[in-house]
């Protein structure tokens, strides 16, 4: 079969529904200055969907130091990859305050969260080592191991006797193999906003002997008593080997960190082959997010509105009789039982009439006959926008329930 026959057939699981999605449900454009409130498809929404936990989007200071550093450097500079021409001062400060953040002894800038997850994990290991890791873990996480040439073994999500099992399975081949053993969790699991029980699975490394590695994408800026993690909310900032966060989230930038000791970030400087192939952050986003881990350490009043809007939020949803899961953050999870067309007819409801925009996860993300609706409280978010949000959300809940959803879209079929 010719390839781009192959294509033409199979759109793929998520892809397959395109024709109809495009725009509205996948790749929507959101216009406007990054805010709670910003239009879509021309009129003005309630946004829950964007990770700029705290706030730091369009914060003043931030803009100024942004387009001041622009203009001092251009986008370019510097040229080519760190090994080669595209090191700085700053690049090497900014790794530096990180790691000593996050508790460990050296950190490395790397140029995106999920393609630098996937090379941490091609570096690290080879065809004698073994590999244990959560079921749900983060795509990038997946994709990293999917590469590795020797086992791996997943365990339950979040649940300590699947991860002892596999462990054990784990440590018994990697000791028959001449090989080493590494346990990959997240701090903060981003759909379902639990907590990975990482105190919990250090205390098997005794036992077991072997490394962790976690991906705190989300933890890291909202997680601990001075946002440095959930390592740091969970009292085991030592225990954890290797910790990875991004800018995206907290920061509200681009790029990543990975923080060990000092032995192995010399290692991932010059054995990653994401950071020695591609070129370096450039100078005003790296210079930017040197502001922005300014305020991240020095404002915790905006991590105080984050946890306050989230902790508001989530009270007044389970007071209303919603699910939402597992979470102990501030990603709040709204499970609702319902089919793929009664998750799009409500979506359309929540956004035409009621004019809040939050991310829809449906089938094969989670299973068949659920919709998570999933919300993601800012600093920048205000009590009137969750009073207003959870009136919006018991409106559609009756509808569901009632049937309306079904109805509707047996009307529009016809």
């Amino acid at each position: 079969m010719d390839l781009f026959d192959k294509i033409a057939k199979n759109f793929g699981p998520i892809g397959q529904h395109y024709e109809w999605s495009h725009g509205y449900f996948s790749f929507p454009k959101l216009e406007g200055e990054i805010a709670p409130r910003m239009l879509f498809q021309g009129k003005e929404h309630l946004v829950w969907s964007l990770n700029n936990y705290l706030g730091l989007a369009n914060h003043p200071e931030i803009r100024e130091v942004d387009a001041q550093a622009a203009a001092d450097y251009g986008l370019a500079y510097p040229m080519g990859a760190r090994m080669m021409s595209g090191n700085s001062i700053h690049h090497e400060e900014l790794e530096q305050d990180l790691a000593t953040f996050v508790g460990k002894e050296d950190a490395f800038l790397l140029n995106y969260g999920y393609q630098g997850m996937v090379s941490i994990i091609d570096a690290l290991l080879d065809r004698n080592d073994v590999v244990v890791y959560d079921a749900e873990s983060h795509a990038c996480i997946v994709d990293g191991v999917r590469l590795h040439l020797g086992k791996r073994f997943v365990y339950r999500h979040n649940d300590i006797e699947s991860c002892e099992k596999q462990l054990a399975r784990a440590s018994k081949l990697a000791n028959a193999n001449g090989g080493s053993v590494l346990l990959i969790t997240e701090g903060v699991f981003g759909m379902s906003g639990a907590q990975g029980h990482l105190k919990k699975i250090a205390a098997l490394k005794k036992q077991y002997g072997f490394r962790m590695l976690v991906d705190d994408a989300h933890g890291f800026g909202t997680m601990g008593p001075t946002g440095a993690g959930t390592h740091e909310a969970q009292d085991c900032v030592e225990d954890i080997d290797i910790y990875f966060g991004t800018f995206a989230k907290s920061m509200a930038g681009i790029g990543a960190f990975v923080a060990s000791t000092r032995e192995v970030i010399t290692y991932l400087r010059y054995n990653m082959r994401s950071q020695t192939f591609a070129k370096s952050l450039p100078m005003p986003m790296v210079i930017g997010l040197k502001k922005r881990f300014e305020l991240l350490k020095n404002s915790p009043e905006l991590r105080e509105k984050l946890w306050n809007i989230a902790l508001t939020l989530q009270k007044g949803l389970t007071e209303r009789g919603f699910d939402i899961g597992a979470t102990n953050t501030m990603v709040t999870p709204v499970f609702l039982k319902g089919d793929l067309n009664e998750a799009t007819a409500l979506t359309r409801d929540l956004r035409e009439i009621h004019g809040v925009f939050c991310s829809i996860v449906v089938y094969p993300v989670i299973p068949k006959g659920l919709i998570e609706l999933r919300l993601i409280p800012t600093a920048v978010h205000t009590a009137e926008d969750v009073a207003y949000t959870l009136d919006a959300f018991t409106a559609i809940s009756e509808k569901l329930q009632a049937g309306y959803y079904k109805q509707a879209v047996s009307l529009q079929s016809e």
